[in-house]
């Protein structure tokens, strides 16, 4: 019994191991109505502890690398992206978290434009999934899911982080399908454009997207500074 017991004292001393996962949110068309909805990809668990489950994307950090570094390379490795927009969310440190270890993950959260998500293939181990149906996740992975969702349907509501989700050039109906999909709901047509045509931080462009059936509407641009900037909007209704 002794070098049991002497394990389990050794695995309670030790200092929790550290490791990162990212939350990436991207806008697909949906396979019923074809408007943008909002996903994220997950890959799948190669070894125990809950091997052969679906879980964010991430990892351990080496000793060389910054948290920022770190989230990155992971993200490259397990999905192949590479985010403009890749913000620390929060710590997660449960004292269960794991079943073989005590295990803190710090939790980034990432933004991408449709032709990034493009880059990102599925396989074998990568699948994108709706953000609001991943199915169980490993480790406390559903919690950080439901946690990413709340904060950044909050963010939509006052800042300008739904442009990390557009190109540089964009219609107004493109803003409002950014925040159908985000707050899975409809939003007012009318007063949506009303707001976005007083908000400082859009800026019409000489350019109309080409293309359609119909008149070409207008394309924009955003002229803010990050997403976390000054308000440029209200909640939308």
């Amino acid at each position: 019994m002794f070098p049991t017991y002497a394990n389990v004292s050794e695995r309670m001393a030790a200092p929790p191991a550290l490791a990162i996962s990212t939350v990436i949110f991207a806008l697909r068309p949906s396979a019923v109505s074809g408007r943008p909805t909002l996903w994220l990809p997950l890959v799948k668990r190669i070894r125990e502890p809950f091997e052969g489950m679906w879980a964010l994307p991430g990892g351990p950090m080496t000793q060389a690398e910054s948290l920022q570094d770190a989230a990155a390379r992971n993200l490259r490795e397990t999905t192949g992206l590479a985010p403009a927009y890749l913000e620390q969310l929060y710590a997660f440190g449960g004292l269960h978290r794991s079943p073989s270890e005590r295990v803190v993950s710090i939790v980034y959260w990432a933004l991408v434009q449709p032709t990034e998500a493009a880059m990102a293939q599925e396989s074998a181990n990568v699948k994108w999934v709706r953000a609001d149906a991943t199915g169980p996740l490993a480790f406390d992975h559903n919690e950080i899911v439901e946690y990413a969702l709340w904060r950044l349907r909050n963010k939509m509501t006052y800042g300008s982080i739904a442009y990390h989700f557009l190109g540089e050039k964009f219609t107004l109906a493109a803003v409002r399908e950014v925040y159908e999909a985000v707050l899975n709901r409809s939003v007012d047509p009318a007063n949506f454009r009303r707001q976005l045509m007083t908000a400082p931080q859009i800026e019409a462009t000489d350019e109309y997207l080409q293309g359609g059936k119909h008149r070409p509407p207008r394309l924009y641009r955003y002229t803010g500074v990050e997403a976390g900037g000054p308000p440029g909007f209200h909640q939308l209704s």
